[in-house]
């Protein structure tokens, strides 16, 4: 109840997942009669309700809203639940469909630490620590305007060690000239469309500095 009532004394929303308990399952139980109600004749497609109710936990001061979610996955017969507390006023459906994009931030969050080292912090001062995430975050954002501006189409969704991989981490042979220095890519680079897209685009990039 203290996180809850954190968030509300300083008008910050929240939707956070709550353990299922019986408590909670008696309280949907009328959404899940919907559901099976309307999957009788379909055993075997995906379907889903969404619901709501108010729900008191025994650490709560007062009761808050609950969104439930109730799915039936596809060649299942069980139903799956999710239940969202919530200070928001939105839809169920939003509600749930908002909190499921968690799972794309903590692929992120995983991609920053395995990527860039963000998750260490070897100093024991908290600043300097504080400051060091921010770096390693900095230069994650930094990739990120990379991928989506400057990387072929097939390769956006691709992690930072995957370009590593494909980019950085390739044989050439330096040749130098009078006035300039060549990289040459071996003829069976299996990346190479992909290396002289990326210069294309880059070039193409026109930034505004001030």
């Amino acid at each position: 109840d203290e996180l809850y009532s954190l968030f509300e004394t300083n008008g910050t929303s929240y939707v956070i997942r709550l353990k299922e308990n019986p408590v909670l399952r008696r309280l949907a139980q009328a959404l899940d009669s919907e559901l099976s109600y309307l999957t009788q004749n379909d055993m075997v497609s995906y379907a889903v309700v969404y619901g709501e109710f108010l729900y008191k936990a025994d650490s709560w001061a007062y009761p808050r809203r609950v969104v439930c979610k109730i799915e039936k996955p596809c060649g299942q017969m069980l139903h799956m639940n999710t239940f969202v507390v919530t200070n928001m006023e939105s839809s169920p459906e939003d509600l749930i469909r908002f909190y499921c994009k968690r799972g794309n931030m903590e692929n992120f969050i995983k991609e920053c630490k395995s990527g860039f080292d963000m998750s260490y912090v070897s100093s024991s001062s908290m600043i300097v620590n504080a400051n060091r995430v921010q770096i390693h975050a900095l230069a994650y954002n930094l990739f990120n305007w990379f991928r989506r501006l400057t990387l072929p189409e097939s390769m956006r969704k691709d992690r930072i060690d995957t370009v590593r991989l494909k980019l950085l981490k390739i044989a050439a042979r330096v040749v130098s000239s009078a006035r300039y220095v060549y990289f040459k890519l071996c003829s069976y680079c299996p990346y190479q469309k992909q290396f002289f897209e990326t210069l294309a685009n880059i070039e193409k990039l026109s930034p505004q500095l001030e």
